[in-house]
């Protein structure tokens, strides 16, 4: 059932990732009235299986960190709705934000901190087996590979440290990378060197994954060791992102400005081509820009400052 409430929210946060919290906290300490709407509280930051570059932390997990973001944001008791949005419509002095759950919400500002899902390698294969040995997710599905022989594919920080966890479950990780050399942190880079049941194969793509209820094997495009394919029991795929909320923002009448892969463009305050609509962390341009827990925050507090800006400016 379609229902309208009368509140106007000053700002209404989507997601609730690093930048959807730390908005939130600085919405709340400038009091502003805001909602958050995010489907998973931490978001993808929450997979991380280690941090050891957040000030403060010398090494914590990602959903620990997360965790910690949620309590700092639960004392000042905002309003939290574990949903998806499914449009965004500009009225004459607000916003309208529909849910998936049919309900519409007014706000005079939008904080957009909706993050990134994972790339996928688009190969034959890699729709059937989710989930039956296809994982995105190496934190939650690793330890179903214990004394198994297992696959990462990718040569950024999330291949090498996805290998690296691994590496404490399993018998033997290949580390697939197209390119000559990896491109993730050297620290990484050192770690994984330094792990004997690490595999490391450069200059190979999978090009199909094979079994029968589950993976039994992928199939390089040139040989290693001279066999085309390699026995597996799982694969985990850790080549990057891409920016979320295609429902609204790729589709959306808004118009919102987006660099050539779909990021959206801010200035330095966060704010969009469009008044009143600010963005903020991982789902913001340029694409090469440093993604981590600490940027987001960063993005995701001077959002919320320049909406309080904004709405006193306005009057």
């Amino acid at each position: 059932m379609n229902s309208k409430s009368n509140i106007i929210y000053d700002s209404i946060i989507i997601g609730a990732g690093p930048a959807g919290l730390a908005a939130s906290i600085y919405a709340s300490r400038y009091g502003l009235k805001h909602l958050i709407i995010g489907v998973l509280k931490g978001g993808t930051a929450t997979e991380a299986f280690i941090v050891e570059n957040y000030p403060g932390f010398k090494s914590i997990s990602g959903n620990e960190l997360m965790q910690k973001f949620i309590e700092h944001v639960k004392q000042y008791n905002p309003e939290i709705i574990s949903t998806e949005v499914s449009s965004i419509k500009k009225q004459k002095k607000y916003f309208e934000i529909k849910t998936e759950l049919n309900k519409i919400f007014k706000t005079k500002t939008i904080i957009l901190a909706l993050g990134v899902h994972h790339r996928t390698l688009s190969v034959i294969g890699e729709k059937k087996f989710l989930g039956k040995g296809i994982s995105y997710c190496y934190t939650c599905d690793g330890p179903l590979f214990k004394n198994k022989i297992v696959g990462v594919i990718g040569g950024g920080d999330g291949a090498l440290t996805a290998a690296l966890f691994l590496s404490k479950h399993a018998k033997k990780v290949y580390l697939i990378h197209r390119r000559k050399e990896f491109r993730g942190q050297v620290a990484w880079q050192n770690s994984v060197d330094k792990e004997k049941k690490i595999i490391k194969i450069l200059q190979r793509q999978i090009k199909e994954i094979r079994g029968d209820k589950f993976v039994k094997e992928v199939i390089l495009d040139f040989p290693y060791k001279t066999k085309k394919s390699l026995k597996i029991d799982g694969l985990f795929i850790e080549i990057g992102t891409l920016p979320s909320g295609a429902k609204i923002i790729f589709k959306s009448p808004l118009n919102l400005k987006r660099d050539k892969l779909n990021y959206i463009v801010t200035d330095r305050s966060m704010q969009t081509n469009i008044p009143g609509i600010f963005a903020a962390g991982d789902i913001t341009s340029p694409p090469e820009k440093l993604r981590q827990i600490l940027t987001a925050s960063a993005e995701g507090s001077i959002a919320a400052v320049s909406v309080q800006r904004f709405l006193v400016k306005r009057g």
